[in-house]
């Protein structure tokens, strides 16, 4: 076989395989679809509706509870933490106050300092 003749035969091949993909495509699509009459009349619709509902109403349910069991969890596990760390805690914090102190004292001004002017503003603004 020449060059060219392998080039058509892929080329063939090629195009029989996008025709059957889609022709799988609308085969696919054509079964999706809906018979709305048959669905919205008597209590058909009304009945799936409440059978989703139902089924949505207990998966909430089921992952409330394995919420609820996973926050209690972590909060025993944090204060067993903080129970067995309490001295390395308190001694960090202590370091770090010492550290910080400056930036701490300017940052402690600094609030109190608009906390003054946030008063003064509404006393200004009351009596006016």
């Amino acid at each position: 076989m020449n060059l060219e003749e392998l080039k058509k035969r892929r080329e063939r091949n090629f195009s029989k395989h996008k025709e059957k993909k889609r022709a799988y495509y609308l085969k696919s699509k054509l079964k999706k679809e809906i018979d709305y009459e048959n669905e919205l009349k008597d209590d058909g619709f009304l009945q799936k509706m409440k059978e989703i509902v139902k089924s949505q109403k207990l998966y909430m349910d089921s992952r409330q509870e394995t919420i609820k069991k996973k926050i209690e969890e972590y909060k025993t596990s944090k204060k067993d933490y903080y129970e067995q760390n309490k001295e390395k805690r308190l001694e960090y914090d202590k370091e770090y106050r010492e550290r910080k102190k400056e930036q701490l004292k300017e940052y402690r001004q600094r609030y109190y300092e608009k906390q003054k002017e946030k008063k003064l503003e509404e006393v200004k603004n009351g009596n006016n």
